[in-house]
């Protein structure tokens, strides 16, 4: 028999995260082309799109610098393509995370692609319905009280919407994302439960970012959903995860040993 050298260790380890990482490479290029024939298409509806969008505001938006109208059509065009691509986005990951489930688990592909899907639309339900009306109906009222003319820039109020729509369309996935990863056995409750303070920090952080202009009002509307999500994802890492498999005791030193040796000998009672 050849001799197990640290060579042959690293390659069981490397080789199998290349492959990984192949695939994901994979993967993401199929998403990416996906999203780049859907963002022509939808370019040239950014005009109608636009108008849409500035439902909330009565006003005719404006714009101060000479690419900014292209800008926010750009802007406005990705966060469309990434809307109608959100089938593909589910459906590849789906697929690379299917090998680590079992047989019966495999069955759940398809409630699970229009769950996932479901979420998606009802994070931008949410955020379009509730969010975006409180937030810049809060900021327009409060510049009218003080006698000053709003004037919204197309740019800005487009940046504004698609970081806001695309944070909650993705965050309101937090809960299937988690139970499926508790349930191939990456994470699990208790380990959820522990960083939950983390995940907080984690929210309002990543609220500070996403949000434009970065004010307590604006950052809680969006850092509070990120936490109650969470919660429920702890809850679906309850209720779908993987139980641990529980680890075989190590027999103690000599104890073995003995078992095998009372073993062998013959039972000479009677006899």
């Amino acid at each position: 028999m050849a001799a197990f050298s640290p060579t042959m260790a690293m390659n069981r380890v490397v080789h199998p995260l290349q492959r990984h990482i192949k695939e994901i490479k994979r993967r993401l290029i199929v998403v990416g082309a996906t999203i780049l024939v859907f963002f022509i298409v939808a370019f040239s509806y950014s005009g109608i799109l636009i108008d849409w969008f500035k439902r909330p505001f009565k006003d005719d938006l404006i714009f101060y610098a000479p690419a900014e109208a292209l800008f926010a059509s750009i802007k406005i065009a990705f966060l469309a393509a990434v809307v109608l691509s959100v089938p593909m986005i589910l459906y590849q990951f789906w697929k690379f995370i299917e090998p680590a489930l079992l047989k019966q688990e495999q069955r759940w592909a398809v409630p699970l692609f229009f769950l996932g899907l479901g979420f998606f639309l009802l994070g931008l339900t949410f955020c379009n319905l509730i969010i975006l009306p409180l937030v810049i109906n809060f900021f327009v009222t409060f510049g009218m009280d003080r006698a000053i003319t709003p004037e919204l820039a197309v740019g800005t109020y487009v940046d504004f919407n698609v970081k806001f729509l695309l944070a909650f369309g993705f965050a309101f996935e937090i809960p299937l994302v988690l139970s499926l990863l508790a349930r191939i056995g990456v994470v699990q409750a208790p380990m959820l439960i522990q960083y939950r303070k983390h995940a907080a920090m984690v929210a309002l952080i990543l609220s500070a970012v996403v949000t434009p202009d970065a004010t307590l009002f604006t950052m809680l509307l969006m850092a509070v959903p990120l936490i109650i999500l969470y919660e429920i994802g702890i809850w679906g890492a309850k209720m779908f995860g993987r139980p641990p498999q529980a680890v075989p005791k190590e027999p103690q030193d000599g104890q073995g040993v003995e078992e095998s040796e009372s073993s062998e000998i013959p039972d000479v009672k009677g006899s």
